[in-house]
């Protein structure tokens, strides 16, 4: 691989593999994300895709393999520092914000590597922040307390909060969990605006559900049992019987839609 190449490469996963106890949890996963690549990461409950999460975070130690994330290598780096530049959407933070913090706050916790903020926003903070709430669809959240919002404007603030780091990869962790059908699609449509910026982060969506991976998604990996199934450009991944083999079931796929707004249906 010419130096070049190692430039654009923002991740790197080199036979990872991850044991708790006899379980094998992931067994020997190998995986590339470059410059301008979105990626959907794919796959059954119980398939490996939370383990691959927390150890791309930092919080699961890998039991061998190589990883290397934005040219800094697993053990070699202080990975919590590293983790200012990987922003991550997942419902699973949000009980650990403050029921009486404003979405505000919240969205400056962010740029601090923070959750529930402490002492004041600066102006520059409040400014900043008040910019990436508008860019997530949260403009006129500001002064609202976390307590009285929707989960859709959760998620929205969430967005704003790993923004103010503006990290070079955002990870999306099951991003639609508890939306309702009209939420998931305001959501996908802003991750897809968000894709499609020129100077906005490589996405990384963590889902089993197909019809979430709008079309600026332009890579996949499929996990099965804590193995990589398939991994590569959608058309060449995302098909009928790639998707069978991953789920354990015979599965059809109709796409909806026509040229850029076109998704894909799965029907079991």
């Amino acid at each position: 691989m010419t130096r070049s190449e190692r430039r654009a490469e923002w991740l790197r996963v080199e036979g990872l593999r991850v044991e708790r106890g006899d379980a094998t949890v992931l067994a020997g996963v190998d995986w590339r994300v470059r410059k301008g690549e979105h990626w959907v990461v794919l796959g059954p409950n119980g398939c490996g895709k939370t383990s691959l999460l927390k150890a791309l975070l930092g919080y699961l130690t890998p039991s061998a393999g190589e990883l290397r994330v934005l040219g800094r290598d697993y053990g070699a780096f202080d990975w919590r520092e590293l983790r200012r530049h990987l922003g991550l959407v997942s419902s699973a933070l949000h009980a650990s914000v403050p029921e009486h913090e404003t979405a505000l706050r919240t969205a400056v916790s962010g740029g601090r590597a923070q959750l529930d903020l402490w002492g004041e926003p600066t102006a520059a903070e409040a400014r900043a922040a008040r910019r990436q709430l508008a860019r997530a669809g949260a403009a006129g959240l500001e002064e609202r307390p976390w307590g009285v919002l929707s989960q859709g404007e959760r998620q929205r603030v969430m967005i704003a909060r790993a923004l103010m780091a503006r990290p070079r990869i955002l990870i999306l962790d099951e991003p639609c969990a508890g939306l309702d059908p009209v939420a998931r699609e305001a959501f996908l449509a802003r991750m897809e605006r968000l894709a499609r910026e020129p100077r906005g982060p490589a996405l990384v969506l963590v889902t089993h559900h197909v019809e979430e991976i709008t079309p600026a998604f332009s890579h996949a990996l499929l996990l099965r049992e804590g193995r990589v199934a398939a991994a590569g450009p959608r058309a060449e991944t995302l098909t009928a019987a790639r998707l069978s083999a991953v789920f354990g079931k015979r599965i059809r796929l109709r796409r909806r839609g026509r040229g850029a707004e076109a998704r894909l249906e799965l029907r079991v």
